[in-house]
């Protein structure tokens, strides 16, 4: 009896860790892997309540009865919260490393307790605490050997010029348009995506930078200080972009003046050449800087494309593009320049952005069964969805909006995108909690649904809304936030 006793504790308790490791290594990849932002920055701290802290003190506190509570209750209710997730765990060596070590203390310690008998009961937090630590110094010892490979590899490609671009706002558009024009002239590579940490950078090099490419594109992220000015030193960019800044991230950084601080680290790129930055960021001169944002004249935004003047040194060039959105020419207009410094030829220009594609879940259109669906998923700034709003607007339907509101800026610009969707939409829905208490109170529109997540969002499309509709997905939050 004894026996069995202790083989069932020794089960519940790997499988007990293993599941806290779960839980955690889940959170820790959605937070960068910083466990600071997990602790004191996520969106929905109760579930460390509900997922972590009562079943670890249930665990020393309920004696043989946890294992019913953790087969019975807790793994169920993890099960059913994993499974409604929308960004699920990824498989990656580093969470791979992470469970192998994890498992590996778990039942090194259960052994050696079990043979020396000296544990009345067998320890939780010292594994975990361990793995975490461990994992975090085998990931610090091999990110710093890819580093070292990939400045390698960039150095010995002499002639690589290197595309930095940071911003609180257009980045991944900017990075695309650069790439769609320069590719016209040279051999060019973008990273893929929203890469834009120096790990990413690193191991988008290691793994799928040409050694053939003349322009290497990338993007500049942060969540801290210190984040882009350590991507700038590192890639040394020629030519460098700030496109607008605002108040994305503000919980990060706590003031617009820390944002911009941050984001003009770029500017100490060893081998800088060329800085464009709008006109938002700063006004002080400099010999590097080329400013932009004033140069855009007689924009005509439809739902048909985007046409517009861009005025340069030396003419005038009239633009069309099948890209939606007003705000994108200002995107534009930075690629084009930056093509301008690498010697493109203005008809060259004029046929490049004539034929750039929207990019992905940003002001996408997309039809099908008869309705209008402008996928603005990625887009998660105030000038963007009020300018897919304003594109709404211009639709002779019923205009239907599908949003979690603004993530990680303030309840004023909330309030802003509240009022502009009460003048504008017929149907409203309101995905997430983040915000769900300020929507609810000062939505005007009669159809308005208010969903705690996403699961139910397809039923809910189906029974709202009808062939001749325009439906607008601004800003697809997952529902961790």
């Amino acid at each position: 009896m004894q026996d069995y006793l202790q083989l069932t504790s020794f089960i519940t308790n790997v499988v007990f860790v293993m599941t806290l490791g779960f839980y955690l290594i889940t959170n820790l990849q959605w937070y960068d892997y910083k466990l600071s932002r997990v602790i004191f920055k996520h969106h929905k701290a109760h579930w460390h309540l509900f997922y972590f802290f009562i079943p670890f003190v249930a665990y020393y506190t309920t004696g043989k009865f946890f294992s019913i509570f953790l087969f019975f209750a807790l793994i169920p209710a993890l099960l059913i919260w994993y499974k409604r997730l929308d960004k699920k765990l990824v498989l990656t060596w580093r969470v791979k490393r992470f469970l192998i070590l994890l498992i590996s203390l778990v039942i090194f310690q259960d052994i050696l307790c079990t043979l020396k008998d000296a544990c009345l009961v067998y320890g939780v937090f010292m594994p975990l605490a361990v793995a975490y630590a461990g994992s975090v110094m085998v990931e610090k010892f091999l990110f710093l050997t890819f580093k070292k490979e990939a400045k390698k590899k960039i150095r010995d490609m002499k002639n690589l010029q290197v595309v930095c671009i940071t911003g609180s706002y257009g980045k991944t558009s900017i990075k695309n348009f650069v790439s769609e024009i320069l590719s016209k002239k040279y051999n060019v590579y973008a990273t893929p995506r929203s890469v834009n940490t120096l790990a990413g950078i690193v191991r988008d090099i290691n793994e799928s930078l040409p050694e053939d490419t003349d322009i290497y594109i990338c993007e500049a992220g942060a969540r801290e200080s210190g984040d882009i000015y350590d991507i700038s030193t590192f890639l040394e960019p020629q030519t460098v972009v700030v496109a607008k800044v605002g108040l994305a991230h503000i919980e990060y950084f706590k003031s617009l003046k820390n944002i911009i601080s941050a984001k003009l680290e770029i500017m100490q790129s060893p081998r800088l050449e060329t800085a464009f930055i709008h006109k938002s960021v700063t006004d002080e001169l400099h010999e590097k800087v080329t400013f932009f944002g004033d140069e855009i004249h007689n924009v005509k935004a439809t739902l048909d494309g985007t046409d517009f003047t861009l005025e340069l040194k030396d003419t005038n060039l009239e633009l069309h593009t099948d890209i939606l959105g007003s705000f994108q020419t200002m995107n534009i207009s930075v690629a084009v320049k930056i093509a301008k410094k690498f010697n493109l030829s203005n008809e060259l220009i004029q046929k490049a952005v004539s034929k750039l594609k929207a990019v992905e879940h940003r002001l996408q259109k997309i039809e099908a069964g008869g309705k209008i669906i402008l996928d603005d998923g990625y887009n998660g700034n105030i000038d963007g969805m009020l300018e897919g709003i304003r594109l709404c607007s211009l639709h002779n339907g019923r205009k239907v909006i599908v949003t979690p509101g603004l993530v990680e800026s303030s309840k004023e610009l909330n309030l802003k995108l509240i009022e502009a969707i009460n003048e504008v939409f017929d149907v409203v829905i309101v995905t997430g909690s983040l915000n769900a208490e300020l929507f609810d109170k000062n939505i005007t529109v009669t159809n308005k649904t208010m969903l705690k997540d996403k699961s139910k969002i397809q039923e809910i499309l189906i029974s709202h809304t009808q062939a001749g509709d325009i439906i607008l997905f601004a800003n697809d939050a997952p529902n961790f936030i």
